[in-house]
Formats: structure tokens, C-alpha cells, sequence
């Protein structure tokens, strides 16, 4: 009996063991939740969490042949994986990031100590686009406006075309007029400075989207995942609007919410400055 349980004489618990399952759980959860949607990468992500608690275990008894094979797998499966899903994995680490906070708290940090201050919209520029969206939403006209906070845009940018603009009503319809050759992309807002237009920005992996939602939804989605911007995405079929921020879509219901919704964003910037 005394030998039986001297197998598991690896179990005597301790605070530093405590505090290690604490800090491999939060890191388990941030991972299972920067995911979340995403059954190809969760599947990839499950396999390779259970060769770890196999590993641990079979190294815990002293199973040499079946630790140096798991030892094996994982060194070789996560340089695989790293290769295979290496796009996923940048993604991932962006969401992590952002919804743990670490993105906006270091920008923060780093700003400051470079001495960067950070843009903010102004109130006319926020009664500018509010108007230019009640405009292009009764006319149906799709636009993908992002407005940028602590998480630069500079990458995404460099996909479409640079030029320095006031926000103005008649300059967003126009980019985002049907037969304009900037129209076709997305347009990031940087304090009150229109910086760039016909941007590409990465498209979500998540399954669970409702099916009326185009393409831009997606793609505003993709980037509310990976920064902490705010989009806004005028549906080119029914004019509606909607309001894209941390992963989730809020359809606007009418102008005066929308409103709401750009003076409560201008007035938490002004409290960060």
C-alpha cells in the first residue's frame, strides 16, 4: 500500500503550486477566449494542450520511452504549428493583447514615454461623420470607416492610399460614392484627420456570424479582434448601420443613438488625454 502511494508522491501540494495552476489557467482561458469561433485553430490549440498534460504526466511517473516520444511530438508539433498557422497564431496574440488590456496599457505607457500624444476627434469632426453616415445610410451606400485609439493602424494603412484630410461630410460621401475608385475598402479616421482610404483589413475566422452580414461586417469584425479601434459599416443592402467594437457588432437603430454612440467615444478619448 505504502509503495502504491509513493507513486503519486509527485502531488504534495505547496503556494508556488498553487500560484502556478492559477497563472497556467488564466493563460489557458485568454487562449481558449482570443479564439473563440475559430474550430480549426481551437482543435490544433486542444491536441496540443492535451500532449502537454500527457507529457507532464508520464514525465511525473518516470515513463521514460513515452516522455522522450511526447517530447518529441511537441518539440516538432509546435515548430508545425507555428509554421502552418503562423497568420492565426499573429491574430490570436493580437486578441489576447487587446482584450486582456496589455495593448492599451503598454501604448499607453510607450506614448508617454516617448512623449507621443495621442489624437482625439474633435466635436465638429464628430458632427461631420455622423452626418456623412445619416447620408450614406438613406441612400444605401456602403462605407467601412475605422477610427483609430491606442492600437495603430500604420500596417493597415500601407494597403490602400495615404493623403491628409479634414473629416467633412461631402469628402466621405464622395470617397465612398459607388463609382469613386477609393470606394472599395475601408477609410481610417485618425483624430480629425482622415489619413487613408481603400484600406484592406484582415477578415474574421469566427462561424457564428449571421448570415445577412456582408463582407465588411467581416472585415470590421477581423480588426475589432486585433486592435482596439472602432468601426462603423453602412450596409450597401439595407442602409443599416452598425457599430463594431471588441469582436462585437451593435446595430445603431437610429441617428440620434448614433450620435450617442460618437460623443460617448470622443468623450472617453478626452478623458484618456
Amino acid at each position: 500500500m505504502i509503495k502504491v502511494l509513493g507513486i503519486f508522491s509527485f502531488l504534495s501540494f505547496g503556494w508556488a503550486d498553487l500560484l502556478d495552476i492559477l497563472m497556467v489557467a488564466s493563460v489557458i482561458f485568454l487562449l481558449f477566449r482570443s479564439i473563440r469561433g475559430d474550430s480549426s485553430v481551437l482543435n490544433v490549440v486542444l491536441v496540443l494542450v492535451m500532449l502537454i498534460v500527457a507529457q507532464a504526466v508520464v514525465s511525473a511517473l518516470n515513463m521514460r520511452m513515452m516522455t522522450v516520444l511526447l517530447n518529441t511530438l511537441l518539440d516538432v508539433g509546435v515548430l508545425a504549428i507555428i509554421i502552418l498557422f503562423q497568420p492565426e497564431i499573429r491574430h490570436m496574440l493580437n486578441r489576447m493583447a487587446v482584450q486582456s488590456g496589455l495593448a492599451r496599457r503598454g501604448g499607453q505607457i510607450f506614448n508617454r514615454l516617448m512623449g507621443i500624444k495621442e489624437e482625439t476627434m474633435g466635436s465638429q469632426s464628430v458632427e461631420e461623420l455622423g452626418e456623412a453616415i445619416r447620408a450614406m445610410s438613406a441612400e444605401k451606400t456602403g462605407a467601412l470607416i475605422v477610427i483609430q485609439h491606442k492600437s495603430s493602424m500604420e500596417g493597415y494603412m500601407a494597403t490602400g492610399d495615404r493623403f491628409e484630410a479634414d473629416i467633412n461630410r461631402r469628402l466621405i460621401m464622395n470617397i465612398f460614392f459607388k463609382n469613386s475608385p477609393l470606394h472599395d475598402g475601408a477609410m481610417i479616421i485618425i483624430g480629425d484627420h482622415i489619413a487613408a482610404a481603400r484600406c484592406q483589413l484582415p477578415m474574421t475566422n469566427r462561424t457564428d456570424i449571421p448570415a445577412h452580414y456582408g463582407m465588411r461586417h467581416r472585415a470590421a469584425l477581423g480588426l475589432s479582434e486585433d486592435t482596439d479601434a472602432d468601426i462603423l459599416v453602412v450596409s450597401e443592402e439595407t442602409g443599416n448601420v452598425s457599430f463594431v467594437r471588441g469582436g462585437e457588432i451593435h446595430t445603431v437603430k437610429d441617428m440620434k443613438e448614433l450620435r450617442q454612440l460618437l460623443g460617448s467615444m470622443m468623450k472617453k478619448e478626452e478623458e484618456k488625454a
